[in-house]
């Protein structure tokens, strides 16, 4: 009986130290170091604009407008909802993603006035998998630009030159793709000057 209790002992020990350690020190340890070396990146990354919280620099949100840049599609809950944060998980034999894709191409083709010929990036039609990916790809964004400096009342050029500026390269220069961060984009776009 007295093993009994000694190992009890030792179990309770070990589990009240564990706590501490794993549910105290190391979070409070973590929040510390992220605090100090990333701020913004701690904070998530909030993007402010006139005193307020516009967005994040990590999480799409949707424009629907047409003098606004769109972003990928969105699976996440009712869309863009960081609550609810996933892909669809359907492979490529689902008849519904098939269905789905050709519906995204279609009303991409019709909204940015395309002809059939010309090929719909991926980004543009497939959700990615978090469902909030900030990014369009650099052909996305270009297709995009002459319907949003049609509705804007702007120049190509104008765009264009904004595009360029809102382009993030690769990832430690060989990682990914270049991209464009939307929400950065349409930003820059409201403040300019007409």
């Amino acid at each position: 009986m007295k093993n009994l209790f000694t190992e009890l002992r030792v179990a309770l020990i070990a589990t009240i130290v564990l706590a501490l350690l794993v549910c105290g020190i190391y979070p409070a340890m973590v929040w510390v170091v992220a605090q100090g070396l990333f701020p913004t990146e701690a904070k998530g990354s909030l993007i402010m604009r006139g005193g307020k919280i516009t967005g994040s620099d990590l999480i799409g949100q949707g424009f629907i407008d047409s003098k606004y840049f769109h972003p990928r599609p969105s699976a996440a809950g009712s869309g863009y909802d960081a609550t609810s944060s996933g892909g669809t998980n359907l492979g490529p034999t689902s008849k519904r993603l098939v269905d789905t894709i050709k519906q995204r191409v279609f009303a991409y083709r019709s909204e940015n006035g395309l002809a059939p010929d010309i090929l719909v990036p991926a980004d543009a039609v497939t959700a990615s998998a978090s469902g909030l990916d900030p990014h369009i790809s650099l052909k996305n964004a270009y297709l995009q630009a002459p319907r949003v400096a049609k509705a804007r009342e702007l120049s190509e050029k104008t765009v264009l030159r904004e595009v360029a500026i809102a382009t993030e390269s690769r990832d430690l220069g060989i990682l990914g793709e270049a991209r464009v961060n939307v929400l950065k984009l349409n930003i820059a776009l409201d403040g300019i000057l007409r």
